[in-house]
């Protein structure tokens, strides 16, 4: 164990929002009666959630555009003769006031870009690549920082911040450490003073002993000296908020969970179980070899799979966002699925251009 703070720790610790009771129910039997189980549940929860309300805002900032194993990001379907694709990470800024007036700003995945170089996985990617070639595959579009500035929001306005998974995340410089961190050569005073982390607290479990498939993806030992007062942890699904909701979807990692926004375009799903719309409809696809393995094996969805925790959960993940999600109003064979990380063409991996492409989610009431 590297952290710090011990399981006992967490158990303790008070989670945030209302539970939603529809998702949340025990399901009994294998993974086939979940997922039938799971697409009534969606469309129960989808009518209720979209009674709830809408936030005030949501703005989408880009951060960074980087390379990704194909045969991970179109998990046995592409056939695709680059190795590598292009993915590029966003975060999302909600915005809403509370039943008392208080207003309430979320960053949902504000990943700090350049520690997150350091995940093994990616470090190594680059020990292997030549610098100058390396350099040409990613493009920092902006900082965390500077996106909030430019929206007017002050690091101490942001209350919550919430990743899908804490896959490649290194969040000292947002929250803070209580000790000198020597390769920051510095002990980071927290960006976001008054945040609290939401996350599953399966996943902070997990990362206290992780096992050899997780292992290349995480940075447990960033998290060591990070106060544990700062995490909420939760247990399933929440409303935070009119039109925020925070569901668990396990299956990328066991601890997986999802953004849910009820717009002005209508209800949007957000996170990285896949990397394109038309994984959710692989029927409609162009991409090479998508929809033709989609039929050939009858799977409806294709998955993000660098880690095969639990594939049968995450496909039964990908079906629940599926069926909360909204038609596009651009193009209605694709659903309003956000990927937090969205499949981005690039001329250096042929076969990979998405048929579709969200870009943003704008919405203001």
């Amino acid at each position: 164990m590297v952290l710090q703070w011990s399981t006992d720790d967490l158990v303790d610790l008070t989670g945030v929002g209302d539970a939603v009771e529809v998702l949340d129910r025990k399901i009994e039997g294998g993974p086939g009666a979940r997922l039938r189980d799971l697409r009534t549940r969606g469309a129960d929860f989808r009518r209720e959630f979209a009674a709830t309300g809408m936030p005030q805002r949501v703005d989408t900032c880009d951060l960074v555009t980087l390379p990704y194993p194909t045969r991970f990001g179109l998990f046995r379907a592409s056939r695709a003769i680059a190795p590598f694709l292009s993915i590029t990470n966003r975060m999302l800024v909600i915005r809403w006031n509370d039943s008392d007036g208080r207003p309430r700003v979320l960053l949902f995945e504000p990943s700090d870009v350049d520690l997150g170089r350091n995940t093994p996985y990616f470090a190594e990617l680059v020990r292997r690549t030549p610098s100058p070639l390396a350099k040409r595959m990613v493009t920092e579009h902006g900082s965390v920082s500077n996106h909030l500035a430019a929206l007017g929001i002050a690091p101490d306005e942001v209350d919550y911040i919430v990743f899908d998974h804490l896959h490649t995340q290194d969040l000292r410089r947002w929250v803070g450490t209580t000790t000198y961190q020597p390769d920051l050569g510095e002990q980071p005073a927290a960006v976001f003073p008054n945040a609290k982390v939401i996350v599953q607290r399966d996943e902070l479990l997990g990362m206290s002993d992780l096992h050899p498939l997780q292992t290349p993806w995480y940075q447990p030992q960033t998290y060591r000296d990070i106060p544990v007062d700062v995490f909420a942890p939760i247990d399933g699904s929440v409303l935070l908020g009119p039109g925020v909701a925070v569901i668990k979807t396990p299956g990328h990692v066991f601890g997986n969970q999802s953004l849910v926004l009820n717009t002005s375009t209508g209800i949007w799903v957000s996170s990285e179980n896949v990397i394109a719309a038309e994984c959710l409809t692989p029927e409609h696809s162009t991409l090479p070899g998508l929809a033709r393995w989609s039929a050939s094996w009858q799977q409806e969805v294709v998955l993000n799979a660098n880690t095969i925790e639990t594939t049968a959960d995450q496909y039964n993940s990908v079906v629940l966002e599926k069926t909360i999600a909204d038609h596009s109003q651009t193009d209605s064979r694709f659903l309003q699925f956000f990927p937090s990380s969205e499949l981005t063409p690039m001329w250096t991996n042929p076969g990979t251009k998405p048929t579709f492409s969200h870009h943003a989610i704008t919405h203001q009431s």
